[in-house]
């Protein structure tokens, strides 16, 4: 019994350790969003492009994704992941040296063609890795280390896209700091494309620990899981509130850096530079406001905010009913967005950071409410939800046309509106019964 448990502990820890990496190699994309659009002279539509080959991946590669993970296990589908997450790197590589926008966006997708296996494989596994009653608890724990990835992954990234990088209207990119940008892409992906293959490594080395855990099941074709899916309405129900949510995150995400960056916002503006933690972080060129990398270094905190949120709510899971708690989280968001449109200004700033603090629990409640509820097997059920994060493609267009007619602060009405659906789901949740019907061989209907 000591070595069961033993062995669940050690494939937990060791699929935890995939939530980092995949939250550092996503959230770069936030500071890649403001640099593409100076190094490429784009509009904030077709900046956003690398959003949308990112997250097309989602849309396209998860129902496959479930399909390897059913038949084959999560072992094979994450080593095979982790090969596709290196060749991609190589393809950033490339695209960095011959400086082609069309490049970066291959990369980019094939980039998250392999996160997406990993999520298909890692997000049910975390949750099923132990006592069926904690997998609420599991999986905010194994996310709070996807934020730790989050925080430092647009931090990172600034220091190395941005230098020297401005969007502004009247102000060029020189020659010098476009070279400067696409160099430090290059070294970038050079490092995560080192980490993918250590990572791919140790579980190659650690296939039998993590097999032992989760063996395969020799599960159902791509067509059968769909179907199970699609016939599941809590399925449907709990895809389309993840695709409102990772949409409004990665559109908060993308944006922000150019939003902070905006005059009406801190881009005229000291005050930042006064909050302690905050303000060192930012570390001020001596020009009076806020630049775009030093903005870029400001996203940090959007995404620390979910990191320590999701800390926050592992000890809150543990005491509180988890659909209670996303009703809370949801409209706390969609009235922060709110405030955002209707005042804007320096306070504006802060607000948006601090809305990362509220996104921190949404993913894993909506996975795990989804998941005990629907009559779909779990393989199916996740292999929609992952196809759910297309949102992230869609939801930033949006919110890119919207900050391109309007402004970035009025483009905060997107995010809003996805919120308060997502509190709709919340009461839908609360009121439903709780249970997981597929385990209980579909004894009662959906």
């Amino acid at each position: 019994m000591r070595q069961q448990t033993n062995t669940v502990r050690a494939a937990f820890l060791a699929t935890t350790t995939l939530f980092f990496a995949w939250g550092l190699i996503t959230s770069m994309l936030d500071p890649l969003v403001a640099a593409v659009r100076g190094i490429f002279k784009l509009s904030n539509v077709e900046a956003q492009l690398s959003a949308f080959a990112f997250f097309i991946a989602y849309g396209l590669i998860s129902m496959p994704a479930a399909t390897l993970v059913s038949r084959n296990g999560a072992v094979r589908a994450i080593l095979l992941a982790l090969v596709t997450m290196v060749l991609a790197c190589g393809v950033m590589l490339g695209a960095a040296n011959v400086a082609s926008y069309a490049f970066v966006l291959v990369g980019l997708f094939l980039l998250a063609s392999g996160i997406t296996v990993l999520q298909v494989a890692a997000n049910p596994l975390a949750a099923a890795l132990g006592d069926p009653s904690r997998s609420h608890f599991r999986l905010t724990l194994s996310q709070t280390f996807n934020s730790f990835g989050t925080f430092i992954g647009p931090y990172l990234g600034a220091v190395l896209f941005l230098d020297g990088i401005e969007v502004t209207e009247g102000q060029a990119v020189t020659p010098a700091a476009r070279d400067a940008a696409l160099a430090g892409i290059d070294r970038a992906y050079f490092w995560i494309c080192g980490l993918l293959i250590i990572l791919l490594a140790f579980f190659f080395l650690s296939r039998k620990v993590l097999t032992s855990a989760a063996p395969a099941k020799g599960g159902q074709c791509m067509i059968a899981l769909l179907k199970d899916a699609l016939s599941a309405r809590w399925a449907l129900i709990g895809s389309g509130a993840l695709f409102l949510y990772v949409g409004a995150e990665v559109a908060i995400g993308t944006q922000m850096a150019l939003f902070l960056n905006s005059p009406d916002i801190w881009g005229q503006s000291d005050a930042a530079f006064a909050v302690p933690l905050l303000g060192h972080a930012m570390a001020s060129d001596g020009v009076v406001g806020v630049s775009l990398q030093e903005a870029g270094k400001a996203v940090a905190f959007y995404w620390g905010g979910a990191m320590v949120g999701r800390a926050i709510g592992s000890f809150l899971l543990a005491r509180f009913d988890a659909a209670r708690l996303l009703g809370i989280v949801t409209v706390t968001a969609a009235s922060m967005c709110a405030f955002i449109v209707l005042n804007g200004g320096v306070a504006a700033g802060f607000v948006a950071l601090g809305i990362g603090l509220f996104n921190a629990v949404m993913f894993p409640l909506i996975f795990t409410l989804t998941l005990e509820r629907s009559t779909a097997n779990p393989e199916a059920t996740s292999g929609l939800l992952c196809t759910a994060i297309v949102g992230g493609a869609i939801v930033p267009l949006v919110t890119g046309k919207v900050a391109d007619l309007s402004g970035f602060g009025q483009a905060f009405v997107v995010p809003a509106a996805c919120y308060l659906l997502l509190s709709g789901f919340a009461a839908l949740t609360m009121r439903s019964r709780q249970g997981d019907a597929y385990r209980r061989g579909h004894a009662q209907p959906d």
